[in-house]
């Protein structure tokens, strides 16, 4: 038990000295404890001892909580224990309802701008520049035409010096979209073109266990054709090729070999897998592979410069209705930008529509 005293205790008439304690009561005992570590204060008037107990006394409550918390024998005594004393109320969190913020968040809807009735594009200067030098950025980009392209290829080719047997390039940006927001798989896919532009025949390789279709594969031009026994020498690069073929039933026992080919692994998708061997092989002897990048990209080569531009047009158009064919003719455009270029040429933008074949009723 504890009890707050305060004791005026004169020795003299003219400097008393007063003692403010703590008695603390046990067993009938009156133990008196002083606040003060240094003992007795002296004050020399009756105004400096009342601040000085109006300063006391705002302590006392941390005072008595001090003295009164528990006792540990690790800790020293004599060190400062404050407890934290909360004098208000929390206050607590408003919860927000995610329906009223549903409400007030509005998707912004993209600003579609239609440039057919204007008399010059939306943040430019005109439909086409009058001289032949002006800024790009002020005028819309010039859509050569897929012909008109080429031509101008052949052309930079003789302007610049460059070599004639060049190779020409196409770059497609595709528009993967589907309907419900399902998106088109980036896919490989193997075309025959009608103009070949590489000397030598592609590699091929048959994957096999039936004694028959290997000899037909290679009397139709297979390099090499075989079962089990192929692949450890691929695995140690004793064989390579530059496509690899393989019949239905060979397929289980080929897992071994897919980290090591990787994307020239027979599959059903790229047309590698199938019972009609000599079929595959006229594919994949003289095709040509592409595959799409990036997601949405297509670039690949399509013929060499020095080719005919009828040719150079007839691969062009051979490629792309392949590429278009990967995704359905009702849901719009499927190439959103076409370029074509050689190796040492600047980027034609050309119309990709006018290379498509039309159909009837657009015809009509």
């Amino acid at each position: 038990m504890y009890v707050f005293c305060f004791r005026i205790c004169s020795r003299t008439k003219t400097f008393p000295f007063f003692q403010l304690t703590f008695d603390r009561f046990r067993g009938g005992t009156i133990y008196s404890l002083p606040l003060f570590s240094h003992g007795q204060a002296r004050f020399p008037d009756m105004a400096t001892c009342t601040r000085t107990v109006w300063k006391v006394l705002a302590r006392c409550q941390r005072q008595l909580l001090s003295a009164s918390g528990p006792a540990y024998s690790g800790v020293s005594q004599t060190a400062p224990r404050n407890l934290p004393v909360r004098t208000f109320a929390a206050v607590k969190t408003l919860k927000k309802d995610k329906k009223d913020n549903a409400e007030k968040e509005v998707k912004k809807e993209k600003r579609v701008i239609d440039d057919k009735n204007r008399h010059k594009p939306f943040g430019k200067t005109g439909w086409a520049p009058v001289d032949d030098v002006y800024v790009m950025r002020y005028y819309p980009r010039t859509l050569h035409d897929p012909a008109e392209a080429i031509d101008m290829l052949k052309k930079f080719q003789a302007l610049d010096f460059t070599p004639h047997n060049q190779p020409v390039y196409i770059d497609l940006k595709l528009d993967m979209k589907l309907e419900k927001k399902k998106k088109v798989d980036p896919f490989v896919s193997t075309v025959h073109l009608p103009h070949a532009f590489k000397a030598e025949m592609n590699r091929v390789l048959v994957f096999t266990e039936d004694a028959n279709q290997a000899t037909v594969a290679r009397e139709n031009g297979a390099v090499f054709a075989g079962g089990v026994e192929l692949i450890q020498p691929i695995l140690d690069d004793e064989v390579s090729a530059d496509f690899y073929v393989a019949v239905p039933d060979i397929l289980p026992k080929l897992v071994p070999l897919k980290n090591k080919l990787r994307k020239k692994f027979p599959k059903s998708k790229r047309g590698s897998v199938g019972i009609n061997v000599p079929k595959m092989l006229e594919l994949f002897k003289t095709g040509h592979e592409y595959t799409v990048e990036s997601d949405c990209y297509v670039r690949s080569q399509i013929a060499t410069l020095d080719m005919p531009s009828e040719h150079i047009f007839a691969n062009l158009q051979t490629i792309l209705v392949d590429v278009c064919s990967h995704r359905p003719a009702s849901l719009g455009p499927f190439i959103e930008r076409a370029i074509i270029a050689s190796h040492t040429s600047e980027a034609v933008w050309f119309k990709s529509e006018d290379v498509l074949p039309k159909s009837p009723e657009k015809e009509e």
